[in-house]
């Protein structure tokens, strides 16, 4: 089943206006809106968040709002230099989230996430760091996901706050409630539905369909069919202006998985001839498999270095063969390096002269592309006294950072996200427990070592300047080791709670 993200900019004017490093903008501090024309008024296309705090708001009349905040900025609209941001910003998106974007003209932004949930850790999280980096860039934006384009875009724009997530085949339900705008009607014909008593989308959807057409014409049917699914709106993907890109055409619709590796094979074969040519080597890949019906089929690899080995890259686009939907067949297959960077012939290592050095990339990109980039991570040593914050994720193929753990203190092989509660049976202040209880399972304490005592970092928050951990580690009856900690010093209730958590178990 197709899953469509639907990207809502609300002010994306004033936001466009507010990331030029050209200095057009006026001062942060002063309340902002972008002007423009409505027949032959002027009128409040956008505001910025402290225009709208005052009480402006788009649409209404330019010299009210003059009148309502005295000292009022006023940048008159260019919605081509809109659209063309709108554009950038949809290829930047495109590198990042899925391989099939389009622009959803004025003020958003679509895209086909068909299968690109898992390379994100789900479509939650996925939408959690669309709408963060888009937050980071200075873009004000909500999103939605759903099951069409129609439906994702409704959602984005009257339900998400900021992110949604309508679960497969519930679109329907969802939009019910929802008013006759959300199905990109035309004013007009929306103030027409208005006038019948049809004020959301549930009303229409029992209405007999032959009055509706003979009096608002096809539209109102068409775009409900299309927020429901019923009737497929393909999304025409972006690509940049010099895309590194193979094609092919199918003279017959191709459906066969046998048929598609083939192709897929020599569609590999001449993208790198274009790279070897550039001296470039692909580090993402999108594949778009373009239906009859005009839906497309989207898969995205992605890799750990600069590669343009086509066995290499034929075996990772094949092992996602079983993703593509051909329906009722596929008649355009296009590959492209969309993320491609410098790759230098290098000189293998001889046998004779030096051990080869052993090449994991290969283990990673296969891994990577079947459970998601983000699972597949090193782990790096931070300065910090505080375990959990003294590791951070680096990519599988970083360089050393020349930094180390130090060795003066044991830490455990496994040491887990946060701290887990346990209930223990201990003399304070300094004695380790003589049983703990965790997860339902009770510990008899044989053997323990400690306290090592940690201390807050206070300079990060004042919560920290008394905050004192007393780590243990202990040994039970059947020999497992744990590292356990008591919040606080066992005296003084201001060092902490007292209670008892283990941290990570020993190998």
């Amino acid at each position: 089943m197709a899953r469509v993200i639907s990207v809502f900019l609300p002010t994306w004017p004033v936001d466009r206006l507010r990331r030029q490093a050209d200095g057009a903008a006026p001062p942060a501090e002063a309340p902002l809106v972008i002007a423009g024309r409505d027949g032959s008024r002027r009128v409040v296309m956008a505001v910025d968040g402290r225009a709208q705090a005052l009480g402006l708001r788009a649409g209404m009349a330019l010299a009210k709002a003059q009148a309502l905040v005295p000292g009022l900025a006023v940048v008159p609209a260019d919605p081509r230099a809109d659209a063309r941001g709108l554009e950038r910003l949809a290829l930047w998106l495109m590198q990042r989230i899925a391989p099939v974007v389009a622009v959803d003209a004025p003020d958003g932004i679509v895209i086909d996430s068909t299968g690109a949930d898992h390379l994100h850790g789900g479509e939650a999280p996925m939408l959690d760091a669309l709408v963060g980096r888009l937050a980071l860039a200075g873009v004000t934006a909500r999103a939605a996901i759903a099951d069409s384009w129609g439906a994702a875009h409704a959602l984005a724009r009257y339900r998400a706050d900021p992110v949604l997530v309508a679960a497969p085949g519930t679109a329907g339900a969802m939009l019910a409630p929802l008013p006759v705008q959300a199905l990109r009607l035309p004013p007009a014909l929306c103030d027409g539905l208005h006038d019948l008593g049809l004020a959301c989308i549930g009303d229409l959807v029992g209405q007999p369909r032959a009055p509706l057409t003979r009096r608002f014409g096809p539209e109102p049917c068409r775009r409900l069919d299309q927020a429901l699914g019923r009737a497929v709106e393909p999304i025409i993907p972006l690509r940049a202006s010099d895309p590194i890109e193979a094609r092919c055409s199918f003279a017959e619709p191709i459906a066969a998985a046998e048929t598609i590796a083939r192709h897929i094979a020599r569609l590999v074969d001449a993208l790198c001839a274009l790279l070897a040519e550039r001296g470039l080597g692909a580090r993402r890949l999108d594949l778009l498999c373009h239906r009859i019906d005009g839906t497309v089929q989207p898969v995205r690899v992605g890799l750990a270095r600069p590669v343009r080995d086509p066995r290499r890259l034929a075996r990772l686009l094949c092992d996602r063969i079983e993703t593509i939907d051909p329906g009722p067949g596929i008649e355009i297959m296009s590959l492209a390096a969309i993320l491609a960077q410098p790759l230098a012939e290098r000189q293998s290592a001889s046998a004779l002269v030096e051990q080869a050095e052993p090449d994991l990339s290969g283990l990673i990109d296969r891994l990577s592309n079947r459970v998601g980039a983000g699972a597949v991570y090193r782990f790096a040593p931070v300065a910090s006294d505080v375990p959990e914050r003294s590791v951070r994720r680096i990519p599988p193929l970083a360089g050393d950072c020349g930094a180390g753990w130090p060795g003066h203190w044991p830490r455990p092989a496994r040491l887990l996200t946060h701290p887990d509660p346990i209930e223990t049976m201990a003399l304070l202040p300094d004695h380790p427990p003589h049983w703990f209880r965790w997860r339902g399972a009770r510990h008899l304490v044989r053997r323990a070592d400690g306290p090592e005592r940690i201390f807050g970092e206070w300079w990060k928050r004042d919560a920290e300047l008394a905050a004192v951990r007393d780590y243990f580690r202990v040994e039970d009856d059947s020999g497992a080791r744990f590292w356990i900690f008591r919040a606080g010093d066992g005296e003084d209730a201001a060092t902490g709670s007292h209670r008892w958590f283990l941290h990570g178990v020993f190998g």
